[in-house]
């Protein structure tokens, strides 16, 4: 089993910055594609961004190409989304996955193992 943290969350104006990270512990094998997801209230859970194991393949939706930033540390497990540029739209939970997949899916089916989320507010 693979447990993933998240932390990070909280409020911020249109236009500031917040940086999320996501610990794993567990079976860590298994963490070979790592990234995240949100889901607004009323909304699907939707992709935002994924790296795979070497970091070789990242992979952004479209809505964040440009503003946001996922970045790796495999010595600890680790991964972390920088959003800058934010704006209301952006307001969700943000979970993140893993999976033992080596190829980065952006459908949350293609993901076995969650965090709790962590709340992004972002005022007007």
């Amino acid at each position: 089993q693979v447990q993933l943290v998240e932390s990070g969350g909280g409020l911020v104006q249109a236009g500031g910055s917040l940086r999320l990270s996501c610990a794993a512990s567990g079976s860590t094998f298994s963490t070979s594609v790592m990234g995240w997801f949100r889901q607004a209230p009323g909304k699907e859970r939707e992709f935002v961004a994924a790296v795979s194991w070497r970091g070789g393949s990242i992979r952004y939706a479209d809505s964040v190409k440009g503003r946001f930033t996922i970045s790796r540390d495999n010595a600890k497990i680790t991964v972390h989304l920088q959003m800058n540029s934010l704006k209301p739209e952006d307001t969700a939970v943000y979970y993140c996955a893993a999976d033992i997949r080596t190829y980065i899916l952006t459908v949350k089916e293609g993901y076995n193992y969650w965090g709790q989320g962590t709340q992004v507010t972002v005022s007007s």
